[in-house]
């Protein structure tokens, strides 16, 4: 099975093969606030070699405040952010949740940097949130539960 996206002016489409992606988490850091123009991005990880794309993908490298590579990609035409693969991540992806084709049906498993969450921003209780970035292991244990 294959799960499908897209970039806004639909010049990229993507394809995910994967059954079903579970691991899906919100980040609140400034960062992403100011990529996405809103309160947090919504992210989605998938095994890195299952996505496939046609159409204008543009690759550019950022470097984080760790050191760490980012490998972003975006729609070459409208410049939608659609997945990325960093460097302190082997193995993985991480696609922009509201580019999948079918994006009401997620539920994010966490919530991360939210110290830097807008106030007006209500979090689940029953949903883990984090300060920062939490551990790997203990982030993976979250997302795959």
């Amino acid at each position: 099975m294959t799960i499908e996206g897209g970039c806004r002016c639909g010049a990229v489409r993507y394809t995910i093969a994967v059954d079903r992606i579970d691991a899906i988490y919100c980040r609140h850091c400034t960062d992403c606030q100011r990529w996405s123009g809103s309160a947090f991005s919504e992210q989605a990880v998938a095994p890195e070699g299952t996505i496939s794309a046609t159409g204008p993908v543009i690759e550019f490298t950022v470097a984080t405040p760790s050191g760490a590579q980012s490998h972003q990609r975006a729609c070459g035409v409208c410049h939608t952010r659609l997945w990325n693969a960093n460097s302190s991540r082997p193995g993985t992806i991480t696609v922009r949740a509201g580019t999948l084709d079918h994006n009401r049906a997620l539920a994010p498993r966490a919530h991360i940097w939210v110290k830097s969450k807008q106030p007006w921003v209500v979090l689940p209780d029953d949903v883990p949130s984090f300060e920062e970035t939490p551990a790997m292991a203990e982030f993976a244990a979250v997302l795959t539960r």
